[in-house]
């Protein structure tokens, strides 16, 4: 077969799920989507990638080449469409712990591997009703690493204009809403002003912010509720949601804003 496919068999394959696999121990290292010959592109580093995800995933492919192997290609489900490929994707990156991909598949924060008693905590929990203007950053990837102050504030791919305006910030863990802060201040995720958090110049073209807990009575509006569906658009990978930003007609409402302290 070598490392391609021709135009008769991908045009047969449509959209596919893949895996790559280290022979030595059989062990699944990475999962992706594509078409045409995308499962070939990691082996051939010409897939234009950049950043950790390439460090990670090439350094096991060198390993591999290195022990005199090569690695296996396995096409787990294919003659799909988008949407239905971006769910076995991410299905398989719950699936697989340990993988060499930095993202995690489209959708897994709200619908990812979860107990059995947290899905009934979460679909049994009362949806909030937002009476501020409520910033919701999903921490599922950070909240075991660390506090969930520091998971919850440092540092995101945010319009900081937008971020600037909200009343009240909300940690949301699969769904519910898990903690409650108010940002006194945004800053550019330096380690200038994230001392201990950041390294070398930081992180480009993200933020975090500095605050303290939201009041109690501002907390128990809102730990413990579910995030409503309407804020959680099926398929979307993005952690971060402006609640006042919403359509008027699709039923958000600012509500009544929190005393600046």
């Amino acid at each position: 077969m070598g490392d391609s496919f021709s135009a008769a068999v991908a045009a047969k394959l449509k959209t596919y799920v893949y895996r790559l696999i280290d022979p030595r121990n059989g062990e699944t290292f990475y999962v992706g989507k594509g078409t045409g010959n995308r499962v070939f592109s990691h082996i051939r580093a010409d897939d234009g990638l950049d950043g950790d995800e390439i460090d990670n995933k090439l350094r096991r492919i060198r390993e591999i080449h290195l022990a005199g192997f090569e690695v296996s290609h396995v096409i787990h489900r294919h003659g799909m469409d988008e949407s239905t490929a971006f769910e076995v994707e991410t299905a398989l990156i719950d699936a697989y712990p340990g993988l060499t991909n930095i993202v995690a598949g489209t959708g897994g924060n709200d619908y990812g591997a979860m107990h059995a008693e947290e899905i009934t905590r979460r679909y049994s929990a009362e949806p909030a009703v937002f009476r501020h203007k409520a910033l919701l950053i999903s921490v599922n990837r950070t909240a075991a690493e660390r506090s969930l102050y520091d998971a919850t504030r440092y540092a995101w791919k945010i319009n900081i204009e937008k971020a600037q305006e909200a009343e009240v910030i909300l940690a949301t863990m699969q769904g519910l809403i898990i903690g409650a802060f108010v940002a006194d201040e945004w800053l550019e995720a330096t380690a200038a002003n994230f001392p201990g958090r950041a390294e070398g110049d930081g992180v480009p073209g993200r933020f975090g912010f500095v605050g303290t807990e939201a009041p109690n009575h501002i907390k128990k509006l809102y730990i413990g509720k579910r995030v409503p569906d309407l804020y959680r658009k099926r398929g979307s990978a993005n952690p971060i949601k402006y609640t006042w930003r919403w359509p008027a007609e699709q039923g958000n409402a600012a509500g009544a804003a929190m005393p600046r302290r």
